[in-house]
């Protein structure tokens, strides 16, 4: 599988590098997609649709947010912090969390 995608933001289409992406928010029709180098684009996505074309690192864990596992720093009560973004797990998806850290876990 490829390690890039390309995404059309505003009338640019930019190349982008999954390992790039540290979480993506859902905002109704359209989607933020947040690096870590401090960019955020602004795509007409659907989480739904953007979940099932992403790579096995990325995960949904909220109904607004999906995050790359890879980027995760820490874990506390229902929250994943991720550099400076603070983001809520929901109840749904606390028990698929779990299972999926608790595999990388020593």
């Amino acid at each position: 599988m490829q390690d890039y995608t390309f995404i059309k933001t505003g009338k640019k289409i930019v190349k982008l590098k999954f390992a790039q992406i540290v979480v993506i928010k859902g905002l109704s029709n359209y989607v933020q997609i947040f690096t870590n180098d401090d960019q955020i684009n602004t795509i007409y996505a659907s989480l739904k649709h953007l979940i099932e074309k992403l790579p096995d690192e990325f995960m949904r864990v909220h109904n607004s947010y999906i995050v790359n596992l890879h980027h995760i720093d820490a874990i506390e009560d229902n929250h994943i912090h991720l550099g400076e973004h603070k983001i809520p797990i929901s109840a749904n998806n606390r028990e698929c969390v779990a299972r999926r850290v608790n595999q990388n876990m020593l």
